[in-house]
């Protein structure tokens, strides 16, 4: 084990060959690693009073500028209290190293938030598509609808918060199928006026590194100065996760798969669809709606939001019939 892990390991404890942590004045141990990325770990826990499973999100930081970033998502996640948005039970710092030594870790942030045993709506796809199988089209609507709910409360705060990576490894299913919005790291004040080219450069960059290229809205690929970059970003990445619930893969996986540019595919807009994919019109309508290139023209959440409630009814009406 490097320095590291027996620093971080003295500091929390460790209790029957199992690392525990104290945060918020609630004990837990560390389970077991369920999942990596490029910023951090998630981890399961489990509370030492209840035996509750819980998911620990463990966010390694280099500098000030990593630890402004990871408390600005536990900031988010406190000011949103709906079913649709991931909450948040509890957070702390734990310092590591030094500023004497640039590229040392210098701390860790760490996220305690329910634990959804179902995973994500990316894991329902593979599982789904393993078996040759897909969503119906009265499930696909419900769970979609529960998604524009939780981007309609990130884009409603005031001021509007924009999620940025949108994508189905960042939706949770909750045990009655309520799909919860995680992941907030790379959300952050959706309108951004683009006065300098230093400004541009900056939101490019920031978009290159957090969010996911095959979901990145255009204009966050190609940021030009006097723009003004809005919520909007989150509809075109609504586009994609509704194709992908719908065809399991995201609109542009042929373009990386042939190893061509996702930039220029992306913003060129041409957008190809399955025949006979089982599913009606509905669903291509409202992902062309969503995919808009030029995000002036791009509908507000309530616009697609009540599209999708229209289609949620009429499903529901043909499911029962």
């Amino acid at each position: 084990m490097n320095g590291l892990g027996l620093s971080i390991l003295f500091k929390m404890g460790c209790v029957c060959g199992k690392e525990t942590i104290e945060i918020e004045n609630r004990r837990y141990i560390v389970r077991s690693r369920l999942a990596e990325g490029g910023f951090s770990v998630i981890d399961l826990l489990e509370d030492v009073v209840s035996h509750k499973l819980l998911a620990q999100k463990r966010i390694t930081c280099h500098g000030d500028e990593d630890e402004r970033v990871a408390m600005r998502e536990v900031e988010i996640m406190r000011s949103f209290q709906d079913p649709h948005i991931v909450p948040l039970v509890g957070h702390t710092m734990i310092k590591v190293g030094s500023h004497t030594r640039p590229y040392e870790v210098l701390s860790e942030v760490l996220i305690v938030m329910p634990y959804y045993r179902k995973g994500s709506i990316q894991d329902q796809i593979d599982i789904l598509k393993k078996k040759s199988d897909k969503m119906n089209e009265h499930q696909l609507w419900k769970i979609f609808r529960g998604i524009c709910h939780g981007v309609r409360v990130l884009h409603s705060f005031n001021p509007p918060y924009a999620h940025r990576d949108l994508k189905p490894a960042n939706v949770m299913l909750a045990d009655d199928d309520t799909p919860v919005l995680m992941d907030l790291g790379s959300a952050a004040k959706a309108r951004v006026h683009i006065q300098s080219w230093a400004d541009a450069h900056r939101l490019q960059d920031e978009a290159a590194e957090r969010c996911s290229m095959l979901y990145r809205a255009p204009e966050l690929f190609n940021v030009e100065m006097g723009d003004t970059v809005d919520e909007r970003s989150d509809i075109w990445s609504l586009g994609c996760v509704l194709y992908a619930m719908a065809f399991q893969e995201s609109p542009f996986e042929q373009v990386y798969q042939r190893g061509d540019s996702i930039p220029l595919a992306v913003t060129s807009g041409n957008v190809r669809f399955p025949e006979n994919s089982g599913f009606s019109d509905s669903v291509q309508e409202v992902v062309s709606e969503c995919m808009v290139v030029n995000h002036t023209n791009r509908p507000y959440i309530d616009h697609i939001l009540s599209k999708v409630e229209l289609n949620c009814s009429r499903s529901h009406n043909a499911h029962n019939a």
